[in-house]
């Protein structure tokens, strides 16, 4: 089954990633990924780290949801 994951999460972590592309990810966006990762996953009641690897694959290789 696949982690569902909303609009507002997947926006942070394409400001996190677009940052660190530029070489420019900040402390304050990283830590906002992870706390919006781990509320997430706690509300959703699956492990963080599941979460987490959804949310990157989504953001960073789009293709493989197509």
């Amino acid at each position: 089954m696949a982690i569902e994951l909303p609009d507002e999460l997947i926006k942070l972590e394409e400001a996190a990633w677009a940052e660190q592309q530029a070489g420019a990810l900040t402390v304050e966006t990283a830590a906002a990924v992870q706390a919006a990762v781990t509320e997430h996953a706690q509300a959703i009641g699956e492990p963080r780290f599941a979460v987490e690897a959804a949310l990157k694959k989504k953001v960073r290789h789009p293709e493989a949801d197509a």
